[in-house]
């Protein structure tokens, strides 16, 4: 399995739609850097069909060191969770890319 990065995505997008790698690059930055204050200000993002990102509060719990066997308290904590869509379920499930709205505009 090929890991894709982000300078990967910026690339592909770039080429794509013929905007520039800087364009595309502040365009994708400015997008993440909104998912991450929404999720810091404890809002859930839907996006329809690709999936859901939202908090969860992990609770705190005892923990043990498996060196020294020492109990160790480990505090409540935050975490994202992301629930997959129905259109990238369905891409998983078959192995096929499914056209975006966008997209299928060209045909």
């Amino acid at each position: 399995m090929a890991t894709t990065t982000k300078k990967d995505l910026i690339e592909r997008v770039a080429t794509e739609t013929e905007l520039s790698r800087a364009d595309v690059r502040r365009a994708v930055q400015s997008f993440l850097d909104h998912v991450i204050g929404e999720l810091a200000r404890g809002n859930r993002l839907e996006f329809r069909d690709f999936g859901v990102f939202e908090i969860r509060e992990r609770a705190g719990r005892v923990a043990q060191n498996p060196k020294t066997l020492e109990r160790v308290a480990v505090p409540p904590r935050k975490s994202v969770r992301f629930k997959v869509g129905r259109l990238m379920q369905q891409s998983l499930d078959d192995g096929t890319v499914v056209l975006t709205r966008s997209n299928r505009d060209d045909e």
